[in-house]
């Protein structure tokens, strides 16, 4: 796929929906998860369009050779700049000068506004907010944004299209998917301010900044030489932070206390999720005797738990000595959680069980140490 395509919605494309598709748009998305649909090449993402953009595009190839060729220029001065020994590392306030850090950014500062005012001129100005949604997750964020996209919230803004990157062929740890949102003119601040507040309050998605199209087609990102940002609105510049947590809290809130709307309804999970990690872990139920060990390979669970198990554990202890070629009076470290709660005087049990409970998350690689201690 070429640049120029990257951000126009294909025609005649399986996993691109349309409000005139047969296919209703739930079943679309049960039918074609990010998660599942694996990217041979051909299938790079998925499509939802919510309605027609307000405006379209009209000067793009000549916005596009223009800002090349400023692109072009912008990135050699910064590279004259970082060769340039006359240009001081530091800055200095006696002399004035400036370091080239500093005239590098008022270089790269300038190119943006060049490339805005290009975009504005011939009128190709589109862009999208851009999300990263973890793999795990995707799905249900893809979701809830496609069917507010279609008739929910997002329907009754400015935006008017999304895509999601579909799953590597090769598995990526920590893999994110890129998800797009589509705005008709990312330099119109109301705009691109609203479609913001509703992606937190009624989504609580992390949000990247809004890319232009332009910036996508001419390959700025992070990595670019000519060091131009990538993005030409950062989530601060649109929102204070403490504004978008506290939409991105309600969010979540809402969904906690089951008062959220139907397109919200697949974005449930999430906040069971955010609750689950800050709220303490629920006490378990007692485990069986027998299931012992697999209580104590649960990292999660309480030490509590294995108190009932203490004074049973000479009859355990005696089938484990049977298994394992341990010395005949010795307990087993699997069943005895401080090595200690079988002496061979035959004291009772019970009266080891404190300390049995004080060492109970103690490694086993220790537990035959200690036991060699308490011996005479």
């Amino acid at each position: 796929m070429s640049k120029r395509d990257e951000d126009v919605l294909p025609t005649a494309y399986k996993y691109a929906w349309l409000p005139e598709s047969e296919l209703p748009l739930q079943d679309f998305l049960a039918k074609f998860k990010p998660s599942m649909v694996q990217n041979d090449g051909t299938k790079p993402w998925i499509w939802v369009q919510g309605s027609k953009p307000s405006k379209k595009d009209i000067g793009m190839d000549d916005a596009i050779k223009e800002a090349k060729n400023l692109l072009k220029e912008v990135t050699e001065k910064v590279e004259n700049i970082k060769n340039d020994e006359s240009i001081p590392l530091r800055s200095n306030k006696k002399t004035g000068a400036k370091s080239k850090k500093e005239v590098r950014e008022q270089v790269q500062a300038e190119a943006t506004e060049q490339l805005k005012e290009i975009a504005k001129k011939h009128g190709y100005v589109s862009g999208k907010w851009l999300i990263f949604a973890p793999a795990d997750k995707v799905d249900m964020i893809w979701s809830s944004i496609a069917t507010s996209l279609a008739s929910g919230p997002l329907h009754s803004t400015a935006a008017f299209l999304a895509k999601v990157a579909t799953a590597s062929e090769s598995e990526v740890p920590n893999a994110q998917h890129l998800i797009c949102v589509y705005l008709p003119d990312v330099y119109d601040k109301s705009t691109v301010t609203e479609v913001m507040k509703i992606l937190l309050r009624n989504h609580g998605v992390n949000l990247s900044g809004v890319k232009s199209d332009l910036y996508t087609y001419l390959g700025i990102d992070s990595k670019h030489p000519s060091g131009i940002p990538s993005t030409v609105w950062k989530n601060a510049a649109i929102l204070p932070e403490k504004d978008s947590k506290e939409l991105k809290d309600a969010y979540f809130a809402e969904l906690a206390s089951g008062k959220g709307s139907s397109t919200d309804a697949a974005a449930a999970p999430a906040a069971a999720v955010k609750q689950a990690e800050s709220a303490p872990a629920p006490a378990k139920g007692k485990p069986k005797p027998k299931l012992k060990k697999k209580a104590e390979d649960d990292p999660f669970a309480s030490g509590d738990d294995d108190e009932p198990e203490a004074p049973k554990v000479p009859a355990k202890a005696k089938k484990a000595a049977d298994r394992k070629p341990k010395p005949q009076k010795e307990s087993d470290p699997e069943d005895d959680d401080d090595g200690k709660s079988k002496k061979q005087k035959g004291k009772a049990v019970s009266k080891r069980t404190k300390k049995a409970e004080d060492v109970d998350d103690v490694d086993e690689d220790e537990r035959p140490k200690k036991r060699r201690a308490t011996k005479k």
